[in-house]
């Protein structure tokens, strides 16, 4: 199956920062699909480069077939686009802003965006500029999709929405997503964007740190929490890979990916293992955990002198 959004080592730059870097992606139909990443890290410039409102430096974007750059303006009237802060014409009322978009769009557009704004609960009769935030963001929404497009992007569109608009306004893309279109999400809300997401990439720098089905995270990272015994010499290595790591003393936790059934049974058995915890970690501890090992990994290397004075 062809994806329905794709990346080709694109590369952005603004001056000599590299907003965007070297960065593939492939985005399949039918997922809720998230972006995450640090302020900085290069979501907004990915989101701006698919719609064709900037050009790559280098690389090639694609949305459903259509090259972003020299079709930048089919992309944007078969995707639904919602930004972080939606340009809506203050002036105008709820049922008035839609029938003014629907001038843009073939016949039908107007009707669909009666139905999702009564869907939402939206005053057909009140003024953009009485509307409350999380209102705002279902007028934008609803009109990201009355068209039916068959790809919706979003970039923080739940930024600076109460906690149960945002929950509202997250869920509705799974229904979105069950309907066979492609959701892309750019979010700083984690937590809720690990109830509704299939799969997940990870930017720092303008790079892409993991892109992975958020189950198959879930399934392979382990937090163990270890006590050791009395004097006990733990091995180098307890199996794994190895994501993030705190010691104190006899304690010790440790976030460890693709410890099998196998090497979790040799663990309980160690003679130097007083006590063991395991549990599963939330998607915000692995991104924290992954940006950390990315951010150490941009770190220059000390030189010998620097290294003559570490501990």
């Amino acid at each position: 199956m062809q994806p329905v959004i794709r990346l080709d080592e694109v590369t952005k730059r603004y001056g000599s920062h590299r907003a965007v870097d070297g960065l593939t992606l492939k985005v399949p139909s039918g997922v809720v699909y998230a972006l995450l990443g640090e302020n900085g890290a290069g979501k907004t410039t990915t989101i701006r480069t698919l719609l064709g409102l900037v050009a790559p430096d280098e690389g090639k974007a694609t949305v459903l077939g259509l090259d972003s750059t020299r079709q930048g303006h089919l992309v944007r009237s078969r995707v639904g686009y919602v930004a972080e802060r939606p340009t809506l014409y203050d002036w105008m009322t709820v049922s008035e802003i839609g029938w003014f978009t629907s001038g843009f769009y073939p016949s039908g557009f107007y009707d669909r965006y009666l139905k999702l704004a009564a869907q939402y609960e939206l005053p057909l009769k009140r003024k953009i500029k009485h509307l409350s935030k999380g209102m705002r963001a279902k007028v934008a929404l609803s009109l990201a999709l009355a068209h039916e497009p068959e790809v919706l992007i979003l970039d923080e569109p739940t930024s600076g929405l109460d906690t149960l608009v945002r929950r509202e306004f997250l869920e509705g893309m799974v229904d979105i997503a069950a309907a066979g279109r492609t959701v892309l999400l750019s979010s700083h809300q984690i937590g809720e964007v690990e109830r509704v997401a299939d799969r997940i990439a990870i930017l720092h720098a303008g790079r892409l740190v993991i892109d992975e089905n958020l189950d198959t995270l879930k399934d392979e990272i382990r937090e163990l929490n270890i006590t050791l015994a009395a004097g006990a010499r733990p091995p180098h290595t307890l199996g794994g890979e190895i994501l993030s790591e705190r010691r104190h003393q006899h304690q010790w936790q440790l976030l460890v990916r693709g410890l099998d059934d196998e090497a979790l049974a040799a663990l309980r058995a160690a003679p130097w293992l007083q006590e063991l915890g395991v549990r599963t970690p939330s998607l915000e501890e692995i991104f924290v955990a992954y940006l950390k090992r990315a951010d150490e990994g941009h770190r220059p290397a000390p030189t010998a002198e620097e290294e003559a004075v570490l501990p």
